[in-house]
């Protein structure tokens, strides 16, 4: 931090300049925002209250969702403060948090996403060992593994970025601090940085989109042998996956694979937007939209704080 110190608070970009404008978008974030906390605690409460539930692939929803409800907690928030009271400002300290934050939110969710596709890979093509596979202690483990090592790799980054100096503009071209903006904003070399971002992309990134790839190809070669009555079933829990994987995957990859094109533009704040706020959003509408079990539990879940209210 000490190489930073020429620069002692960043501004970060509002929503729009107009305010009517900024009003509107920061209204509909905030209620994004509220009702990505809602579904995520039903999810959470469903899965947990519910005996019959606690199973590897609701454990690691459940998982996913506590982790979603951190995630657009770091961000979103304070955009709408930011935007709302129009002070943009940021320390250097609440800068490197968030960065941290977001870096460890973003890898552990990819992980999480790529045990469930073990996860539904084992239950279609394999469902007599299932229960073997995925054990509780495997779930147990994997967990653990992944928040620690998002950590370090959370840890890594954010320390990489704030060795840096920054002596020159301190405007972010983004809603919230991100590590392609910040380097756009130092004056010392900032190569290594970059081969550092692109390696990690391809190692974590790409070692998880390959990992999903070809569960699914295994996948979908397995449910195309079901009765086509089945194969519905099969389906409705697989597409939601691969569509929050791949607009995670690629709003991220693009964003930060390509930082000289989208700092200062409106396209890197919409692309921003696609992996730091729509999956936390997203997942407990696909993930329970056609899910029966699901949403059976969280209607007892809904009825219950109900009755208890009355």
């Amino acid at each position: 931090m000490a190489n930073s110190s020429m620069v002692t608070e960043f501004l970060l970009m509002g929503f729009a300049d107009k305010r009517q404008l900024r009003l509107l978008l920061s209204v509909l974030f905030l209620l994004m925002y509220l009702a990505t906390l809602l579904g995520n605690l039903l999810i959470v409460s469903a899965t947990t209250l519910d005996q019959s539930l606690h199973k590897p692939m609701y454990f690691f929803l459940r998982n996913l969702s506590i982790l979603d409800m951190c995630y657009v907690s770091v961000t979103v928030p304070k955009a709408c403060v930011n935007s709302l009271t129009d002070n943009r400002a940021i320390s250097v300290a609440g800068c490197a948090a968030q960065i941290f934050l977001i870096i460890y939110c973003a890898f552990v969710e990819l992980l999480f996403l790529t045990i469930m596709a073990r996860d539904r890979y084992v239950a279609i093509c394999q469902p007599l060992l299932y229960p073997v596979i995925m054990n509780h202690q495997f779930c147990v483990w994997t967990t653990l593994v992944s928040l620690l090592s998002g950590l370090i790799y959370a840890g890594v980054h954010t320390g990489n970025t704030f060795r840096l100096s920054f002596c020159q503009s301190n405007v972010v071209h983004q809603f919230f601090c991100d590590i392609p903006s910040l380097l756009r904003l130092s004056c010392s070399d900032t190569f290594n940085n970059f081969l550092l971002l692109i390696v990690s992309a391809i190692l974590v990134g790409g070692g998880s989109f390959v990992f999903i790839t070809m569960s699914y190809i295994y996948i979908f070669s397995t449910v195309m042998k079901f009765p086509i009555r089945e194969r519905g079933k099969a389906f409705s829990t697989c597409v939601p996956h691969i569509l929050v994987v791949s607009m995670f995957l690629i709003s991220v990859i693009y964003v930060y694979l390509t930082p000289s094109v989208t700092s200062e533009n409106i396209q890197g704040v919409i692309l921003s937007v696609f992996y730091s706020t729509f999956p936390p959003f997203l997942n407990p509408v696909i993930y329970s939209l056609r899910n029966t079990q699901i949403k059976e539990a969280v209607r007892k879940v809904i009825f219950r704080k109900s009755y208890s209210g009355n």
